[in-house]
């Protein structure tokens, strides 16, 4: 998986492009982990990713309670099969997705 991070003043962007798996998770959670206190506006563009599993979901879960304390957190460019993955966990009623 590749992370490309955009930082405009308080407003991360984060293109994500590949697989969110249990491989991966760990490695995007630390950057979030790194980047994430002085933002007030998160934005995961999902354009490239292809796929996510329930190690993924959970950073993105977690990011989000994170976000919730401290702004808002968009997700973009969301494919049909993540969308699904959101549909049947739920999260689609948790998750802010355009």
């Amino acid at each position: 998986m590749n992370i490309n991070k955009t930082l405009e003043e308080d407003k991360l962007i984060i293109k994500l492009e590949g697989r969110l798996d249990t491989n991966t998770a760990p490695e995007l959670d630390e950057e979030l982990k790194k980047d994430l206190p002085n933002v007030k506006e998160l934005v995961l563009d999902f354009k490239e990713l292809v796929y996510i599993s329930s190690a993924g979901l959970r950073v993105v879960l977690s990011t989000q309670k994170t976000m919730n304390k401290q702004g808002k957190m968009v997700i973009e460019n969301v494919n049909d099969l993540i969308m699904e993955v959101f549909e049947a966990t739920g999260f689609i009623d948790i998750l802010t997705i355009n």
